[in-house]
């Protein structure tokens, strides 16, 4: 272990919060839902994204109980393949995309630049309303008869049928698409142009490159998904013989045009929450991230590379065998930057004065479920190995190992390192440690059944199976079980927090951010005077020459 000097916490009994913040000045619904202020913005959107996560989580939940008996007794098929369409959809476009950026990247962004707030707030606001638009389509969708297809949207299930409200599903996710596009431009425009003095491109956090990164995803990959909905509407209104090949039309070019996007959006996900886990990660183990550089030029090459990897999920659609190959080889390369990222973390960690507080369990199981997740990705790079495990559960377990064990354990991470600097309280440790544990067990228990069962052949979106994959199923039911005391109870006490939690001060985690050098919860206007940033970015050596110069000039004045 190390034998570097931490700096004493400050006084949580004695410290107050500010009078004057974000959460408190102009308290009414009207200052809220017309507020320009990216950090207002944040909690509106952090609101809406949790409640379509009850939606999404819901609709989880009764798939599970459907597959505990292998007969299919509980729904029908045709409400079966409603509910997984809802819960892919709502999860994917209405939660796992917008969460991190909308949230942490909102609210964290400017602070950490040492910006008073994004480069265009308007339009700031304007993305969050276009995203609730987008998620109102939806649940229009939901109530008057749902959408079939899945969330891929498949041709020509997506064009044909007519049981399926494809139509409102597809506009909303056009129109939460420009929400992205919108969130993306504002971002690159305030990192570049609204940096504070003295933060050059090699101060930056490792938490901006990788949001930045992101953006460049949003801004180039977004246009493509909203055209494929666009396309999706005018053949199923009016005919028009795009994607149906006997009208002329190409089944294919929408597979091309949907995983075009898709499979950036699967970085789009991950990305922001890799940056999270650089700043947790480097906080509790007191060391500037190893290879800093190489981490933060692995971010860009995971968006450049996310382009050229789509047709590994049509392996088994028909291309051809050449471009099989190098799609396959482009699948495989994209691993090595995500794998730079995990061995520089864990470097970080050698020697390091960790510390496990409730961030920092939560990083450990990013690390532990993105590794399973990004390990089992490299195997469906393998042409042989996709082609026997494409459309079984294997692929459900992937997916989720890295979305959601992966992407939601970084946002816990995240949202519980900085909700001291968000709300200027503290939650309890204990219970913090505790929901990191359970959300860990329940998520393993409910997904790697799932790689065993789709080895063995079973195929997803089927509410019936074979009997004897049933044990497995119920294992993997029981599993969600505690997954969803391992989200329950964070929300729990999190609210509790709000108001009985103990003073946060300033800088509890003793972190060397900008975020961290205004108060908590941050002024309107995020700083008093614009900061100066003239030191390296994760240099607790200067935090501690800090604490040490304060000290001497609090001596004389005591005297």
């Amino acid at each position: 272990m190390s034998t570097n000097t931490i700096v004493s916490l400050p006084d949580q009994e004695t410290a107050r919060i500010p009078k004057k913040n974000f959460l408190t000045k102009e308290n009414g619904l009207l200052s809220w839902l017309l507020t320009r202020d990216h950090k207002r913005i944040a909690i509106l959107y952090l609101i809406t994204t949790t409640f379509f996560f009850i939606i999404g989580g819901a609709a989880a939940a009764l798939i599970r109980l459907e597959l505990l008996t292998p007969t299919g007794d509980m729904v029908s098929s045709d409400t079966y393949n409603k509910l997984f369409s809802i819960h892919g959809i709502i999860m994917v476009f209405f939660f796992l995309v917008p969460i991190a950026p909308g949230v942490l990247g909102n609210f964290l962004i400017p602070l950490m630049i040492g910006a008073k707030d994004v480069a265009l707030p308007r339009i700031n606001l304007l993305s969050w309303y276009l995203f609730v638009i987008g998620g109102c389509f939806e649940l229009y969708m939901m109530i008057f008869g749902g959408v079939d297809t899945g969330w891929t949207f498949t041709t020509p299930l997506s064009t044909h049928y007519v049981n399926s409200h494809v139509i409102g599903a597809a506009m909303g996710i056009f129109i939460a698409g420009f929400s992205s596009i919108l969130t993306g431009i504002n971002f690159i425009v305030t990192i570049h142009k609204m940096r504070a003095p003295g933060m050059t491109w090699f101060r930056l956090p490792l938490f901006i490159w990788s949001y930045y990164a992101t953006s460049i995803i949003f801004v180039l990959a977004t246009p493509v998904i909203a055209i494929s909905m666009v396309l999706i509407m005018l053949e199923r209104v009016i005919g028009i013989g795009l994607f149906d090949p006997t009208k002329g039309g190409d089944p294919l070019l929408f597979q091309h045009l949907f995983w075009f996007y898709s499979h950036p959006a699967v970085y789009v996900m991950i990305l922001p929450g890799m940056g999270i886990i650089s700043e947790v990660i480097s906080n509790f183990s007191r060391k500037r991230v190893f290879g800093y550089t190489a981490v933060a030029f692995s971010s860009v090459a995971i968006a450049v590379f996310s382009f050229f990897v789509w047709a590994h999920h049509m392996f088994i659609m028909g291309i051809s065998t050449y471009s099989a190959l190098l799609f396959s080889l482009f699948s495989m390369l994209v691993a090595i930057p995500s794998a730079i990222k995990v061995f520089n973390w864990s470097a970080t960690l050698y020697k390091g004065s960790i510390t496990f507080d409730t961030p920092m369990l939560y990083a450990f199981g990013f690390i532990g479920l993105f590794t399973i997740g990004g390990c089992t990705g490299v195997m469906l790079a393998t042409l042989g190995m996709d082609i026997h495990v494409t459309e079984t559960y294997f692929i459900v377990a992937h997916f989720h190992y890295v979305m959601v064990g992966g992407m939601v354990s970084a946002f816990m991470a995240g949202l519980h390192f900085w909700w001291p600097k968000m709300t200027g309280r503290m939650y309890p440790e204990s219970l913090g440690r505790l929901a990191a544990v359970i959300l860990f067990i329940g998520f393993n228990l409910t997904f790697f059944p799932q790689f065993i069962l789709g080895y063995l052949g079973m195929p997803r979106r089927y509410h019936f199976y074979p009997p004897e994959f049933q044990a497995l199923n119920v294992l993997s039911t029981s599993g969600a079980s505690i997954l969803a005391i391992g989200y329950l109870l964070p929300a729990l006490y999190l609210i509790w927090s709000l108001r009985h939690g103990a003073i946060a001060g300033n800088n509890p985690w003793q972190a060397t951010g900008l975020e961290w050098q205004t108060q908590s919860p941050p002024l309107t206007e995020n700083f008093t005077e614009i900061p100066i940033m003239d030191h390296e970015a994760y240099d607790y050596a200067w935090l501690e020459r800090q604490s040490r110069d304060n000290r001497r000039e609090e001596a004389p004045s005591a005297e």
